[in-house]
């Protein structure tokens, strides 16, 4: 019997479904299957009742879920303890919109996390790490941002943005329009990266001072400029309105990183296991577009091709 056995059962207890609770793991389903009957075996017990269409908890899983979650949290304080972790230090993390879902989860047994409730731009949240308000940030960063603050950056995830419109089918990059705020207190990142992104394609800047990048306001532009519109990554799960569409951009495709951002000299043991924690599995995943002074640039597969001027109107 092992802790992550027992943390699968948990999980698929919390879940009471197989698929669900293995993309929660992070695990292969066939994977997770094995491991809790190698546990059943190990306890002799059966703790789960299964068919196709739903799994339960028998009296004795029932019975044993509490206690499990109990050894659990001990193994997890034990490992805290160890790692010289006090409550009284936790890990200060700033985001702007977007989070790992399983964020807690993840950072469990190496740090006492704390989430920051105040939710601020890209640009801000990266001053705060310089400034030493919170420990990490998961923000929007440009390179030469980072080198300035003596902060570094390791990619969490990355978003691919499509535009607004009529219709469904794909549009030319060089074909998108994208807004650009006169408050650049709010949207200093998205304003250059919509930039880049339009002296790289030929897309076409339209200035806007209604904040109308994201919300009831965007829709509106999208109508009156009666184009595809590029969506900001703060837009991207907002409903579309039913005369509206969302349509995948390409040629080439823009994708919008998430970064981890932290102080360079950074040396407490359990922020460092924090960004372990939360980077390990994150791999090289395939991005088209991306601005070249953004960090991870090296990780673009199709940079833009020279295009004509970007227009820009107000």
């Amino acid at each position: 019997m092992e802790l992550r056995q027992l943390r699968y059962f948990v999980a698929v207890a919390t879940e009471l479904n197989f698929g669900r609770a293995a993309e929660r793991l992070r695990i292969a389903g066939p994977s997770l299957s094995q491991q809790i009957k190698a546990l059943e075996r190990d306890l002799g017990v059966r703790l789960f009742d299964r068919d196709r269409r739903s799994v339960t908890l028998t009296e004795c899983g029932e019975s044993l879920l509490p206690q499990v979650r109990a050894l659990l949290e001990q193994a997890d304080e034990l490992r805290r303890s160890a790692a010289g972790i006090a409550a009284r230090e936790p890990v200060r993390l700033g985001y702007v919109n977007w989070r790992p879902a399983d964020l807690l989860d993840r950072v469990a047994g190496v740090a006492h996390l704390h989430v920051d409730t105040w939710v601020l731009p890209s640009h801000a949240q990266l001053n705060r790490v310089a400034d030493r308000s919170i420990d990490l940030a998961i923000c929007w960063a440009r390179a030469a941002d980072l080198a300035d603050h003596d902060l570094e950056a390791h990619l969490l995830g990355a978003d691919r943005l499509h535009a607004i419109g009529t219709g469904t089918a794909d549009v030319e990059a060089k074909d998108v329009v994208v807004l650009v705020d006169a408050d650049t207190a709010s949207w200093a990142s998205w304003n250059a990266y919509a930039e880049e992104f339009a002296e790289a394609t030929g897309a076409r800047v339209v200035r806007i001072q209604d904040g109308g990048i994201t919300g009831a306001a965007f829709f509106d532009h999208v109508r009156r400029l009666r184009r595809p519109v590029l969506n900001s990554p703060k837009g991207q799960t907002a409903p579309v309105p039913p005369d509206l569409a969302r349509r995948p951009v390409t040629g080439p495709a823009p994708f919008w990183t998430w970064s981890l951002v932290s102080r360079r000299d950074e040396t407490r043991a359990p922020v460092r296991a924090t960004i372990e924690a939360l980077t390990r599995d994150v791999g090289s995943p395939d991005l088209e577009w991306l601005p070249a002074d953004d960090p991870h640039a090296a990780l673009s597969r199709t940079p833009a091709p020279p295009r004509p001027a970007s227009r820009s109107t107000s």
